[in-house]
């Protein structure tokens, strides 16, 4: 969700406004998710690379991180929206550790939608972790080294209980993944868009889920094997 800083500089107005206004963003869009039935959001909140941001600017985040909880929770949850949280979230102040833990246990049995917020994340931070796990379990005898392989792996990683993404959106013009969700990102479709994050509507997701229905995926096959388009 990339965007929302230069969003606000163009208005004149200071960088936490920018976040403001992305938080109600992504209201607009998980409720368009799941009024349209799309299983599951992933969105990549703060990356473990953004600690190296104004100290004055991280502090806002993790306030807005809490007003949102704060806020929204109770209308996810009667959405039926799952909220889960990946990455190292002992970096985080204890109130909102304590709210992201009781969002997860108050909307765990949801359906609807599973949100995944990814927070203090990055994609190599969350390989290392997985191969720690797995070779402390190698190393107390409970897990056999020939029996690692890449669906164990998957499912050691912060997002393991999810399929794959269909779909990467990248919002702000860069063209580039930025550590997120690496292994997961492997055979998803990658589209990437010069809207800013606050600036993202319901018709903009349409329009790349549109995209994404004209691609033909492949994973490995030849156009012939698999027709004309994609699965």
């Amino acid at each position: 969700m990339d965007g929302n800083g230069r969003w606000a500089r163009a208005r004149g107005l200071p960088r936490a406004a920018g976040h403001e206004q992305g938080v109600r963003c992504l209201r607009r869009i998980v409720e368009h998710c799941v009024g349209t039935g799309i299983p599951a959001l992933t969105v990549f909140a703060f990356s473990s690379e953004n600690w190296q941001r104004p100290a004055t600017e991280v502090a806002v985040l993790m306030d807005l991180f809490l007003a949102a909880l704060d806020q929204h929770v109770d209308a996810l949850h009667r959405n039926g929206v799952r909220v889960s949280f990946i990455g190292d979230r002992t970096a985080f102040p204890a109130r909102l550790q304590d709210a992201i833990a009781a969002a997860e246990q108050r909307t765990a049995g949801n359906a609807a939608l599973d949100l995944v917020v990814a927070a203090n994340y990055g994609g190599r931070w969350d390989l290392a972790r997985a191969c720690r796990e797995m070779g402390a379990q190698a190393a107390a005898g409970a897990l056999s080294p020939e029996a690692i392989d890449e669906a164990l792996l998957a499912r050691h990683l912060s997002a393991g209980r999810l399929p794959d993404p269909d779909l990467f959106i990248r919002t702000g013009g860069e063209r580039r993944i930025s550590n997120f969700l690496l292994w997961e990102l492997a055979y998803t479709e990658l589209y990437f868009t010069d809207v800013l994050w606050p600036d993202f509507t319901p018709a903009d997701l349409d329009a790349a889920i549109d995209w994404f229905g004209r691609r033909q995926r492949r994973f490995g096959r030849t156009p012939d094997q698999v027709g004309e388009r994609g699965p």
